[in-house]
């Protein structure tokens, strides 16, 4: 059976998402879509913790549905700007988790993951998959990855 570890840029998710099609991705839906490729030996979500009950509410339901849930501060800076990537981590789990696994599913549309992509390709010869909403994933991502799936309707609340 084919190992499978899956990656969740939160933010990214909930925002492209949000902006390409103003609803929320169905993680439950998306959870059985992977489990029928293969077992899902890794399964990490990343997000920005600003303490309050309906984010709490949402990581507790993708504990549920079987994420380990990664959890960074919510920084507002004194500018306004805000602070909160996970990029170095979720690089950082995939170089960990890759020798594991057959394939690495990444959820982010984020193009700086392109590189991460041709690593675990090349040195653990694992196969990529990238899903993103289409018109806000960047082309080096999609174009690196040995599969780009679409967030489409079928996988939206």
């Amino acid at each position: 059976m084919r190992r499978i570890a899956v990656f969740v840029d939160v933010q990214n998710i909930y925002y492209t998402c949000k902006q390409a099609y103003n609803k929320q991705f169905n993680y439950r839906f998306f959870w059985r879509y992977l489990s029928e490729m293969g077992g899902i030996s890794i399964a990490k979500a990343y997000a920005i913790d600003k303490g309050d009950s309906q984010q709490q509410k949402f990581q507790s339901a993708l504990r549920h549905i079987g994420f380990e849930v990664c959890l960074k501060p919510f920084i507002q800076r004194s500018d306004g700007t805000a602070k909160g990537d996970w990029d170095v981590g979720i690089t950082i789990d995939v170089l960990e988790g890759a020798p594991q696994v057959d394939t690495i599913v990444l959820l982010s549309g984020d193009g700086d993951f392109s590189l991460l992509l041709e690593k675990v390709m090349d040195k653990y010869k694992c196969e990529t998959i990238v899903m993103g909403v289409p018109q806000l994933t960047a082309d080096a991502i999609k174009q690196t990855a040995n599969q780009f799936i679409e967030i489409n309707s079928n996988f939206l609340l």
